[in-house]
């Protein structure tokens, strides 16, 4: 068995999954039907809405007694340590361990490592888990929940993506920032500009509706942020980009005809390589008309308020 260079835990509700299922595509190449994924490819787990935890694996094996061993290795002399065990819940198949069994083999593991535990303030910290009967221990990372902090922001609408959608959507547009320029060009509000922009990627935001460029800007500054929004159409952008963000104008106050969706998709076309559409329409036909492949998609549910989340190519 080859071993993985990552294990990475997930917790998603019942109307995330399809949603959850992208991101892990976009991620990895590929995803897991279970709330437990293995790979090779390394993600900052506060990146995701969903993940839970990540573990770097340096050491694994088919029993408990053998990985034990192999931690005897490790030294971290002049350093202090915390061991803690992922099996908190049934990770695919395999049942959690209660609290009392966790405490008990992290206290034995703790003691093979040659260090100075420290429960509280460690300077480094240790997984382990047991997954269908092997056994994996590493690097620990939990994930902080930024977009969580992300819910209080000066301006919202009922309307607009939630942020755990919207950092979805981000990771699936832009999985990895390095290099890559990106735009929403129907920011609204900037929910999405929020949730990438706190990821360290480089997207502008724009809006044909003026009475939400300010809004915008001031949800981005209040968490630190910086990022350039600007008031126009699409047609107006004559820059390129490497992918756009559009969640398809519906509300109300933005209210976009079967026209006005086709042109902004031929705007889409024209500025950006690749497209992410967010849409309460199905749409499939516009996007070939204007030349486009949907690659990948998904659905992301709100109980009976469903949005396609379509990746354009």
């Amino acid at each position: 068995m080859t071993t993985p260079k990552f294990v990475y835990t997930y917790v998603r509700h019942g109307d995330e999954y399809d949603l959850c299922q992208l991101e892990m595509r976009s991620f990895f190449g590929f995803d897991s039907q279970s709330n437990i994924l293995l790979g090779d490819v390394e993600i900052d787990p506060s990146r995701s809405p969903f993940m839970k935890e990540r573990l770097e694996v340096l050491y694994d094996a088919d029993s408990w007694e053998s990985l034990v061993q192999q931690v005897e290795q490790l030294d971290v002399s002049g350093g202090t340590f915390k061991v803690v065990c992922m099996n908190t819940m049934d990770l695919d198949s395999t049942k959690k361990i209660e609290h009392a069994d966790r405490r008990k083999i992290e206290r034995e593991i703790g003691l093979q490592i040659n260090g100075e535990p420290d429960l509280f303030h460690p300077e480094n910290v240790y997984g382990f888990l047991v997954l269908n009967g092997h056994w994996y221990f590493g690097k620990y990372v939990e994930s902080e929940s930024v977009w969580y902090r992300h819910q209080k922001k000066p301006h919202s609408y009922s309307t607009a993506l939630s942020t755990r959608v919207a950092r979805a959507v981000a990771n699936i547009a832009v999985p990895n920032p390095e290099g890559l320029k990106a735009i929403d060009p129907c920011c609204g509000i900037g929910n999405v500009l929020v949730e990438a922009l706190s990821m360290g990627i480089d997207i502008v935001g724009r809006d044909i509706n003026p009475l939400v460029i300010e809004p915008a800007k001031e949800n981005i500054s209040h968490f630190g942020l910086s990022g350039e929004v600007e008031h126009g159409a699409i047609a107006d952008v004559s820059e390129t980009y490497d992918v756009a963000i559009i969640d398809m104008p519906y509300n109300i106050f933005s209210e976009a005809t079967p026209e006005d969706q086709l042109d902004i998709l031929r705007q889409a076309r024209r500025i950006a390589h690749r497209v992410i559409v967010v849409t309460i329409d199905t749409i499939d036909h516009m996007i070939e008309e204007v030349g486009f492949t949907i690659s990948d998609r998904c659905e992301a549910k709100k109980g009976l308020f469903v949005r396609q989340v379509l990746v354009c190519e």
